[in-house]
């Protein structure tokens, strides 16, 4: 079972059926990171070069034959050089500026059609404006979510010059401490053990054989 198993209680996420109200319990203070202010940015790269590194396996043999490409799911993209100034006749604005790291990963075939993956990083300047809150004794920062998707590459060593598609959301962030309300703790149902099923229909088989006699019900 699951959130999402169909068996529905009012412990459980989802959505809500009738008065909202309902099931209230109480106000609580959660530690979370509040978001101020984000923006969507999509970008078509082109002609981009990109220094592959972390061979797997290592010491490929050259040359090298891009199969695919994408975002990294164990590295997290990162801003550096970032710049932050405020408007003067809009101080709650400021313009950002920032380099956005996208790390990328490239499936490849090597001379001995032996197929591995590297990785690299896609640089990206930005200047976008964003609402800033005031200073306070916990500091905000600008953190980035990114994801890409490579749809050529062409190798020369283990440099690859690739085409794609990058798509950034860049944040204000806080950690912070929010009264909400709240309907109690989540009710976690028991999980749904993956099987295969090779064995259905076996383990329900009566140990020894029967000598009963297999009765037709439709028979009159």
């Amino acid at each position: 079972m699951s959130f999402f198993s169909g068996i529905r209680t009012e412990q459980i996420p989802g959505p809500i059926v009738g008065n909202p109200l309902r099931g209230l319990c109480e106000k609580v203070c959660i530690q979370v990171k509040k978001v101020f202010d984000a923006c969507l940015k999509q970008q078509q790269i082109t002609n981009t070069q990109i220094q592959l590194e972390n061979f797997v396996p290592a010491n490929p043999a050259l040359p090298l034959t891009f199969v695919s490409g994408q975002s990294s799911t164990t590295i997290e993209p990162t801003l550096t050089d970032v710049t932050i100034t405020r408007f003067e006749d809009r101080p709650n604005f400021a313009h950002i500026s920032a380099i956005a790291n996208v790390p990328i990963e490239i499936v490849y075939t090597d001379a001995n059609n032996v197929q591995g993956v590297a990785t690299g990083t896609v640089s990206l300047p930005q200047d976008v404006v964003l609402f800033l809150p005031q200073a306070s004794i916990v500091p905000f920062r600008v953190e980035v979510v990114a994801s890409a998707i490579i749809a050529q590459g062409v190798f020369d060593g283990t440099i690859i010059t690739v085409d794609g598609c990058v798509m950034l959301i860049i944040k204000i962030v806080a950690e912070t401490e929010l009264l909400v309300p709240s309907y109690g703790y989540c009710h976690i149902p028991q999980c749904q053990e993956f099987s295969t099923n090779v064995c259905q229909g076996f383990f329900e088989m009566p140990l020894f054989p029967s000598n009963n006699p297999i009765v037709n019900v439709n028979e009159n």
